[in-house]
């Protein structure tokens, strides 16, 4: 709570003054270097668990080797801890599942390929799908309500995902799918998103594999203490990294390499004090995206994603760099972006925020500074309180945004510099400014704002020209 206090006076201090002064972004960011402190490492004691020694054997595709990495994933957890080490090799695998203090290790050389046969993954486990509550899919690396775990080292997760397995389950021609194949839109979907407008108690929402929602490749369920590092993920089914309800998560280093369906590179959902640094995108949605839950399940939990930092890290392909939402429901506040690079043409905006009046939610402090962006498709910010507004859903829940900072940005082309569509009363769309940056290349020389307030620009050049 002092925490929160601080940063609102900041935001306080000085939106009464961005006319005259920039935006004290030093006085922000020292906020995070408070908060990455209060970030829990990771530590395990000095045991090794080969998967070899339990039975695991490379190259084997008829027989694939969860058991055995399961099997040791577990005695090194009832051992006290330690690394669990996947060698050099290729090793095909279905759903794993990590226990506390345990450190999964994927070493260089190593590549963990999970069979895309949907019977490996089901009955499935408590999770989210798109931000509702649901039994679905076992993620292809899970846990639950466990601390202290890792996946780390210089290998390979593949998914395995491809037009041929689980992407044509989204229902589009363009990965795969023709008639007679499954289809998440006639299948477990709008169920879903059904139960959860109509509050179905969770332990009725058991997903099978006819209804096609694809399980994401890293899902950790209320966790604490938690390391991502080094690993590179390809061809994920769905969302790559998604932790839910965890606190103290560092993910570094990182290398996301996606071009499926719903293919978001990294969901933090209702976690605290995150820290996402060194990473590669190149994904086929989202690059980070930032979230609280959906609708009825996220206002039911009302437990917002804070806290969270992200720095370094190189964005290209992708809907959004860094985005808030749009299953934002349970809230956000205190994002800090910093010294990043995006470029590509398929790299739609850089800085999103997406939410509706059936998400809801107060989405607050948000500061960015020093990104350099080569090429954006289409907007530097995009800011939108009617995304999606055809879904059927229980409507009359107005989100909030405000407070969002935006420093020393260079772009070199794109469509819009800034893009707002807020509501038909311009107080849901509050305190935005953007300073000393310089947008070049830009279609339209206007930015394209409505249902905002407060919305002031200091030294914000577009192609060379002063921006109001």
């Amino acid at each position: 709570m002092k925490r929160l206090i601080g940063l609102l006076l900041i935001v306080l201090v000085y939106s009464t003054t961005t006319h005259v002064h920039a935006f004290d972004m030093d006085k922000a960011f020292k906020e995070a270097k408070k908060i990455e402190k209060e970030i829990k490492r990771t530590k395990f004691p000095k045991r090794t668990f080969s998967i070899v020694d339990f039975g695991a054997k490379p190259n084997q595709q008829d027989a694939p080797c969860h058991e055995a990495i399961n099997q040791a994933i577990t005695e090194c957890s009832l051992a006290g801890g330690g690394m669990v080490v996947v060698p050099a090799g290729v090793f095909y695998t279905g759903p794993i599942t990590i226990k506390s203090n345990v450190n999964l290790h994927i070493a260089e050389g190593a590549v963990l390929k999970f069979l895309p046969d949907q019977s490996l993954y089901f009955p499935g486990v408590l999770t989210r799908w798109e931000g509702v509550d649901c039994y679905n899919a076992r993620p292809l690396i899970y846990a639950y309500g466990e601390s202290n775990i890792a996946v780390t080292g210089k290998g390979t997760i593949d998914g395995m995902g491809s037009d041929t397995n689980w992407w044509y389950m989204k229902g589009r021609e363009k990965y795969g799918w023709k008639p007679g194949l499954l289809n998440q839109e006639e299948g477990g979907r709008d169920k879903l998103l059904m139960y959860g407008e109509t509050s179905t108690p969770i332990y009725q929402r058991v997903m099978t594999p006819e209804d096609a929602l694809r399980p994401q490749t890293i899902n950790f369920y209320s966790c604490h203490t938690i390391l991502i590092e080094d690993v590179t993920i390809i061809n994920s089914p769905f969302w790559v990294i998604h932790p839910m309800f965890c606190e103290s998560l560092i993910v570094k280093g990182v290398t996301i390499f996606n071009r499926g369906p719903n293919g978001d590179g990294c969901d933090p959902e209702s976690c605290k004090n995150v820290l996402i640094e060194d990473c590669l995108f190149d994904v086929g949605d989202d690059c980070i995206a930032i979230k609280s839950g959906r609708n009825m399940d996220g206002r039911k939990w009302n437990i917002p994603s804070e806290n969270i930092i992200v720095r370094n890290c190189r964005m290209k392909n992708g809907h959004g760099g860094v985005v808030i939402g749009s299953e934002i429901s349970g809230g956000y506040r205190n994002l800090f972006v910093e010294n990043c690079e995006m470029d590509s043409p398929l790299l739609d905006r850089v800085i999103r925020i997406k939410t509706s009046t059936c998400r809801g939610g107060l989405i607050e402090n948000v500061f960015v500074r020093n990104i350099n962006v080569g090429e954006c498709k289409e907007a530097v910010l995009r800011i939108n309180l009617q995304y999606e507004n055809k879904e059927k859903c229980n409507r009359g829940f107005n989100p909030t945004v405000r407070n969002v900072h935006l420093e020393n940005v260079t772009s070199q082309k794109s469509q819009y510099g800034v893009v707002i569509i807020g509501l038909e009363d311009d107080q849901y769309v509050d305190n935005i400014t953007i300073d000393n940056s310089n947008l070049n290349n830009v279609t339209h020389q206007n930015n394209k704002i409505s249902g905002a307030r407060n919305v002031k620009f200091t030294n914000l050049k577009i192609n060379g020209q002063q921006s109001e």
